[in-house]
């Protein structure tokens, strides 16, 4: 499982997408940095894939931590740490869930590429351009889910209103929690 993460990321070069020439795209993309997330999405794979593999096959959850072990020596990371080392914010919403009902409206016509209401479970060919990119990076980036890219789910609906609407997210605690589930 850790090899598909590895390989079914998406990274963003920040400096490279802020600066196309397309002003929804770099609209998008805009969000994405005033989120938070850009830390987190902005980093380059350093890591070895075996040692990331290593990682994952020997973690387990205690103490609210991350344990394990690469190469015999003994790792654990904290919340505050993992939330620190990403640059990620820590204040905010905790509970997706509880994203603006406003902005959910705003957001199924806005994401829209017919400029009529979408479900908030969709298909990804409904969506603008963009937000079929944010789709994806929400999808292999954030949330880490299997299975098919092309159905928009709640949950990322979700995510994508709350970074395109501005509303502040503990993306610290939120990646984190994931993090344990891997």
């Amino acid at each position: 499982m850790a090899s598909s993460l590895v390989s079914n990321t998406n990274q963003v070069h920040f400096a490279s997408v802020l600066a196309m020439d397309n002003s929804e795209m770099v609209s998008m993309f805009e969000a994405l940095v005033s989120s938070g997330l850009n830390g987190f999405l902005g980093c380059m794979s350093e890591i070895s894939e075996t040692a990331l593999i290593e990682f994952y096959e020997n973690a387990s959850v205690r103490d609210d931590k991350v344990v394990s072990t690469v190469q015999g020596k003994l790792l654990e990371i904290s919340e505050e740490v993992f939330a620190r080392t990403f640059q990620l914010p820590v204040e905010g919403l905790i509970d997706i869930s509880e994203v603006p009902k406003d902005l959910i409206f705003d957001a199924r016509t806005e994401f829209s590429l017919t400029g009529e209401q979408l479900t908030t479970s969709c298909k990804k060919r409904e969506l603008k351009i963009e937000y079929r990119l944010l789709n994806d990076i929400v999808a292999k980036s954030i949330t880490v889910k299997a299975g098919s890219f092309d159905a928009v789910t709640h949950e990322r609906f979700l995510l994508m209103t709350a970074i395109f609407g501005g509303v502040s997210v503990n993306w610290g605690r939120f990646l984190f929690k994931i993090s344990r589930i891997w």
